[in-house]
C-alpha cells in the first residue's frame, strides 16, 4: 500500500515532469519516470485508470462522479470536491460533489455571483482561480467570510476547458479546511484533471446530441412515411388531390384533438375497416 509520503513524492515528481509542457502549451508528454521501482508512478497509474473509466462512461453523470472521486484521491489536501456546470440560461448548478458542504459552498457563490468557481468559468487562459485564505481574500469580500464560517479556508477552481473560450461550461472545485491547504503542485494536478473531465464531457455531450438528432430524424421520417400512406389512401378512395387529402387529415386532427401522425397511423392500420 502506498503511504502519504509516497503520494507526496510521486506528485512532486509528476508536476516537475509536466511543468514545461503546461507552461509552453505544447501538450507533449514527458518521458515517464518509473516512480515506484518496476512500474509507472502512482499518479500516472491513477490518470491512466481515470482515462479508461471516462472512456466507458455513457452519461455526463458518470463522467462527473468518476472525476470527483479521482480528484479526492490524488489531491490529499482536497477535503471537498465538486463540479460546477453552467445552465443554458447562464445560471449555475452543482450536479456532483463528495460532500453536501461542497454544494452549500458552491451555491453561496451562485447566489452572490462571486467566488472562485464562478470566476473560473469566466477567466481566460488556464482558467485557474486560487484563494489560500478565503476569510481574508480581497477578491471575494462577500463570499470569503461566509465560506470561512462554514469551515472552508482554501479553495482552488479550474475552468473547463482549461484553455477554452469564456464563458466556460463549468469548473472543477477543490476545497480545503486548512488555510494554504492546497499548494502549487495541487494546482498543476488539478489542471490535468480538468482537462480530462472537459474532454470526456465534450465527447459524451456530442454523442448524446448525435444520438438525439438521429432518433428525432428517424421519428420524423417514420411520421412522414405514414402520413404519405394515409394521403394515398384518401386520394384513391375519394378521388381528391394530395393537398386536399392532407387537409382532411389536418381537420380530423384538429377536431379530435389528436396528433396528425396518430390519425394517419389509424387510417393506415384500419384501412380495410374504413
Amino acid at each position: 500500500m502506498a503511504t502519504e509520503q509516497d503520494w507526496a513524492e510521486d506528485r512532486r515528481r509528476f508536476v516537475t515532469e509536466w511543468e514545461p509542457e503546461l507552461a509552453d502549451g505544447t501538450g507533449a508528454a514527458p518521458a515517464v519516470d518509473s516512480g515506484v521501482a518496476g512500474g509507472p508512478s502512482l499518479l500516472a497509474q491513477q490518470f491512466v485508470a481515470l482515462a479508461e473509466a471516462l472512456l466507458s462512461a455513457d452519461t455526463v453523470a458518470e463522467v462527473l462522479e468518476r472525476v470527483v472521486r479521482t480528484a479526492r484521491s490524488v489531491i490529499p489536501g482536497a477535503d471537498l470536491v465538486s463540479v460546477t456546470m453552467r445552465d443554458p440560461d447562464d445560471g449555475f448548478r452543482t450536479p456532483v460533489e463528495t460532500d453536501e458542504l461542497a454544494t452549500r459552498l458552491d451555491e453561496i457563490q451562485y447566489r452572490l455571483d462571486e467566488g472562485p468557481c464562478v470566476a473560473a468559468t469566466r477567466k481566460e487562459g488556464l482558467g485557474l482561480v486560487y484563494a489560500g485564505d478565503l476569510g481574508a481574500a480581497p477578491a471575494f469580500p462577500r463570499y470569503g467570510p461566509e465560506a470561512a464560517a462554514l469551515g472552508a479556508h482554501c479553495v482552488l477552481a479550474v475552468g473547463l476547458f482549461p484553455r477554452g473560450d469564456v464563458p466556460r461550461m463549468g469548473a472543477l472545485n477543490l476545497y480545503s479546511r486548512t488555510p494554504g491547504g492546497l499548494d502549487e503542485q495541487d494546482q498543476e494536478v488539478a489542471l490535468v484533471l480538468a482537462a480530462h473531465v472537459a474532454t470526456a464531457l465534450a465527447a459524451t455531450q456530442a454523442c448524446t446530441a448525435a444520438d438525439l438528432e438521429a432518433a428525432q430524424l428517424r421519428v420524423a421520417l417514420q411520421s412522414r412515411d405514414v402520413i404519405g400512406q394515409a394521403k394515398g389512401i384518401l386520394m384513391e378512395r375519394r378521388g381528391i388531390s394530395a393537398a386536399e387529402a392532407f387537409d382532411v387529415l389536418r381537420q380530423a386532427s384538429q377536431s379530435l384533438n389528436v396528433k396528425l401522425t396518430q390519425i394517419a397511423e389509424t387510417l393506415v392500420s384500419r384501412r380495410a375497416d374504413l
